[in-house]
């Protein structure tokens, strides 16, 4: 008596098909299972015997042989528990043979009950992409939508025969969590409620517009932590792809998100080890800059940071994803964020300051600033240079809410979508993708190349000085770069490092 059903196992974010296949023969009452399980798969006979036999099926006398294919590959998740479950009524002929493109998700428990599991949501997904049609899976909160696929939720073993016999269930509904709503109310802070830094505020919308990396350098209070803490009330809500997506990472992290449909933020401590900000373990989870996927990963005294720990952000922040190498396998998590650094100009923080005197040395001074190396620094397309606000010069001037910003961010954001015709922004497009339809000017390149001579910019500089200014035309929804857009972009540069010198006695 044979039988084969169909499953699907997890490394990382990516799914894999796995074939269930199951051989009862006469003899000693005995059940294995093969295809390198993991402890918590070899368990899993214990649990199906004891689902079984509270369904009431007589195993005894059969001797069940479980094969997990592909047997070369390790498999870690006890989600095939169903799978196998079906999989041994089918070889008794309890049930009729399953459909090709049906397929089984799900832990049991003692009772025949279905119970889901952590990284539901990237099983699911890896389901559409391999065609399946049928998705058999425990009852859960939420789900995309998804055309052409039928998914069918059980909560206990007798359900799930019941639909196998007859095609029909109790089964729950559909429900739909998953928001596309616009309201800002779980956002305590508002840019209207931060008194002056005009230019840091402009250069946080154009971050947001474009998707570019921004360092905040500035004394202790300037309002750094303010900024950055506001400025998800100007990201535009992610879509429903883009909230499976982060669901994903949160379930594989065994992490509640409670952000969506808004982009999460993750602000982890300068003391946080490699592996809580970039991911790994022995069974690899994902890292802070995962958990930001979508959204915003603030680095607060980017400075303190071990260095090494810094460097490690290099690729991820370069290709959207980490790639976490093992013994037995490697695993990859997204990591597409934008990254907001903030750190002060020197080791006592007042280099510069208004309010207090500044005790550094130039050593000292440049020791610290060289803390960020040339390739993490590099990363960042823009920087903002701050300085206390003089309350009584600044409470009086108007400031814009944070919602008005948002629409100018979100028509940027639209227009990128149109230009590329995928999710690609600004300060991820190449150059060639930057110009292709809305070139620079003859007397522009010559600009942008004069004044790269004057300041040693190298091609790489000047490309994120393309993608700024590809940014401000789209905030001020101009089809082409103009002068004005190129001028800004350039005085948006700034040598920081070079603004600070020693406060002398």
């Amino acid at each position: 008596m044979y039988s084969m059903i169909k499953s699907i196992g997890l490394r990382g974010m990516e799914g894999y098909l796995v074939e269930v296949e199951v051989k009862i023969q006469e003899g000693d009452e005995s059940c294995i299972i093969v295809g390198l399980p993991e402890r918590a798969v070899k368990e899993s006979k214990e649990r199906v015997m004891a689902a079984l036999h509270s369904y009431g099926v007589d195993l005894s006398d059969k001797k069940i042989t479980i094969q997990l294919s592909p047997a070369e590959r390790k498999k870690y998740s006890p989600v095939f528990d169903v799978a196998i479950a079906v999989a041994i009524l089918v070889a008794l002929g309890k049930i009729p043979s399953i459909p090709r493109n049906t397929v089984f998700l799900g832990i049991l428990s003692l009772d025949g009950s279905v119970r889901t599991i952590d990284g539901i949501l990237p099983l699911i997904t890896a389901a559409v992409e391999l065609e399946f049609e049928t998705i058999i899976l425990p009852t859960i909160s939420y789900y995309p939508n998804l055309s052409n696929h039928q998914l069918i939720e059980v909560s206990h073993l007798n359900e799930l025969v019941t639909y196998l016999l007859t095609g029909q269930t109790t089964l729950h509904e559909t429900r739909e969590v998953l928001s596309n709503e616009t309201k800002r109310s779980i956002y305590t802070k508002d840019f209207q409620a931060i008194i002056g830094q005009r230019e840091a505020k402009r250069v946080l919308e154009i971050a947001a517009a474009g998707m570019h990396h921004v360092l905040l350098i500035g004394p202790p209070g300037c309002g750094k932590s303010m900024l950055a803490e506001a400025f998800p009330s100007i990201f535009p809500s992610l879509e429903e792809k883009q909230q499976i997506e982060v669901l994903s990472v949160y379930q594989l992290a065994q992490k509640t998100c409670e952000a969506l449909p808004f982009p999460p933020m993750r602000s982890p401590h300068h003391s946080s080890s490699a592996i809580s900000l970039i991911g790994g373990g022995t069974f690899p989870k994902p890292g802070e800059i995962s958990l930001a996927h979508r959204g915003i990963l603030f680095l607060d005294e980017i400075a303190e940071y071990p260095r090494k720990t810094l460097d490690l952000l290099r690729q991820p922040l370069e290709t959207g994803q980490v790639s976490i190498s093992r013994v037995s396998e490697q695993v990859t998590y997204p990591s597409r964020v934008l990254l907001i650094g903030a750190m002060n100009p020197c080791p006592c923080g007042y280099n510069q300051s208004n309010i207090r005197y500044c005790t550094c040395t130039t050593k000292q001074i440049i020791s610290y600033q060289n803390r960020l190396s040339g390739p993490i620094e590099d990363r960042f397309d823009l920087s903002s240079i701050l300085l206390p606000t003089i309350i009584e010069k600044e409470i009086h001037e108007l400031r814009e809410p944070s919602y008005k910003i948002l629409e100018r961010v979100i028509q940027a954001r639209k227009i990128q979508k149109q230009r590329y015709q995928s999710e690609i922004h600004n300060g991820t497009a190449t150059l060639e993708q930057l110009l292709k339809n809305n070139p620079l000017q003859p007397n522009q390149w010559r600009a942008l190349q004069s004044i790269s001579e004057k300041r040693g910019w190298s091609n790489r500089v000047q490309t994120k000085i393309i993608r700024i200014a590809r940014t401000l035309a789209d905030l001020a929804n101009s089809e082409n770069i103009k002068d004005e857009h190129l001028q800004e972009a350039i005085q948006l540069r700034k040598e920081w490092k070079q603004s600070y010198h020693t406060q002398q006695s």
